[in-house]
């Protein structure tokens, strides 16, 4: 009768050493993009361009070319919506649907549904999975919708106190007491 080593290392398998993780592709349209990178990546560009599109307008209309600015501000709006469609296309492929359903993007509200529905674990027919998540992806995720919400809510609070502030000085010039 054979005993078996208490102090032998264990022969079962701990922990799948074997899986692979897919390629992050932003400028593609195939391959997975999980939540939080579709989140980052989304408003990260967007912003990006949004802003070098600013620069380079103001540039523009220093030069004197403000004829210019129109035709760039449509290029780059274009090439938002391209980018935002090849990520979204990815955020399908996660959760195993066709590239079709992006076009739900294009319905007010209903896009968000891609920040909420999980992706498939392991493999699926797109691939494997995406990579796990940096932390620069996490934070810009967290960050920039709250950043959103505050600008939401001083665009509809700062008109109203400089209304309120407005009638406040109005009523007393009317009565000094």
């Amino acid at each position: 009768m054979q005993t078996a080593n208490p102090y032998q290392s264990p022969a079962a398998r701990v922990a799948d050493e074997s899986e692979e993780y897919g390629e992050v592709k932003i400028l593609s349209a195939s391959g997975r993009l999980g939540r939080v990178r579709y989140i980052a990546y989304s408003i990260g560009i967007t912003m990006l361009v949004y802003v070098a599109l600013g620069v380079l307008g103001m540039i523009i209309g220093f030069l004197g070319a403000k004829f210019l600015v129109v035709p760039l501000m449509a290029l780059g709006i274009a090439a938002v919506l391209i980018l935002q469609f090849m990520l979204t296309i990815q955020r399908c492929h996660d959760f195993n649907a066709s590239g079709w359903v992006s076009l739900l993007v294009l319905i007010p509200l209903v896009g968000l549904i891609f920040w909420f529905l999980p992706g498939t674990t392991g493999e699926n027919r797109y691939g494997p999975p995406p990579p796990p998540n940096s932390t620069g992806a996490i934070v810009v995720a967290s960050i920039l919708p709250f950043i959103f919400i505050v600008g939401m809510i001083a665009a509809i609070a700062l008109p109203a106190y400089q209304s309120y502030a407005h009638r406040a000085h109005q009523a007393a010039a009317q009565n000094p007491q």
